[in-house]
């Protein structure tokens, strides 16, 4: 190497799909398949567009082939390993941002987020046809300014999990479950509202921006992220059937096997309506000057 060449680039941690596909005898194409229509194993992506994956990943591919093996669907075989076998993701809101890097975040006041949200709880929550429900209050207070709303949205729901810092695990009330979330959990500084349904799915996420302990409540300031894009409001479903086990310490895999299925297909207008409508939010909570 000459004085002035340029050095050699850095290598990327992590594992190519060539390398999954080496390690665990699955065709790249098949690896490929089971991330769109599955949402596992789900890869880290570089700038150009490139997989990565980590060790565990290997250990997901091999799990979801032993229960091939002895007779499981492949929905049912990811759902398994998915939830049982792999390490539970901390957070919504950076659980959405790594898989869909597409969604663009905005910073939004509580009261702008509390609009959205409802908004989505009476077009989607109550018109969805059996949806299954997940969100986050952050502080029991909150849940039980908002549980007669919650209550009669689980009525039509297939089932209802409301996360909160609650002081134990409270009795669970017909399909509404109450999940107590640790104080040292990222889903605590979260704001969550999940719809999973064929008809109408929809997913608003909030992240707490740090440093507004002197902050009114209303103006509270959240980095958020909102979709109806099917694929994306099923994996953050499927991240909070993880939460849910690992919360609960529980073994029950019939949320994650509910949640395994092929999500549909989104279309490019789809896409364009967001877009127009995170425009839309962005100048309704630009502060008046």
């Amino acid at each position: 190497m000459t004085k002035n060449s340029p050095a050699p680039p850095e290598p990327v941690p992590g594992l190519t799909i060539g390398d999954l596909a080496g390690r665990t005898g699955m065709p790249p194409a098949t690896l490929r398949t089971w991330e769109s229509r599955y949402g596992a194993p789900w890869p880290r992506r570089l700038p150009g567009g490139h997989r990565r994956y980590r060790e565990e990943d290997v250990a997901l591919v091999e799990q979801v082939l032993r229960h091939r093996s002895m007779g499981l669907s492949l929905e049912t075989a990811i759902a398994r390993a998915t939830v049982v076998g792999a390490e539970p993701e901390p957070s919504v809101f950076a659980g959405l941002r790594r898989r869909h890097p597409d969604l663009t975040p905005q910073t939004l006041s509580k009261r702008t987020l509390l609009g959205l949200t409802r908004a989505v709880e009476d077009e989607c929550c109550a018109r969805a046809e059996r949806p299954i429900l997940f969100a986050s209050f952050q502080r029991t207070g909150f849940y039980t300014a908002a549980q007669t709303r919650w209550r009669d949205l689980a009525r039509t729901a297939e089932r209802v999990v409301v996360f909160a810092d609650f002081a134990e695990q409270p009795p669970d009330e017909a399909v509404l479950t109450k999940v107590p979330v640790p104080d040292n959990a990222p889903l605590c500084r979260e704001w969550l509202l999940v719809c999973d349904a064929p008809d109408y799915p929809a997913c608003v996420a909030g992240w707490e921006l740090p440093g507004q302990g002197s902050v009114p409540d209303a103006l509270r300031r959240f980095e958020t992220v909102w979709t109806v894009d099917p694929l994306a409001v099923r994996n953050a479903a499927r991240i909070c059937a993880g939460l849910v086990a690992s919360f609960t310490l529980s073994t029950d895999t019939t949320l994650g096997e509910r949640l395994a299925g092929t999500a549909p297909q989104s279309s490019p207008d789809l896409h364009r309506a967001m877009g127009l409508f995170n425009r839309v939010v962005g100048y309704i909570d630009t502060p008046r000057r």
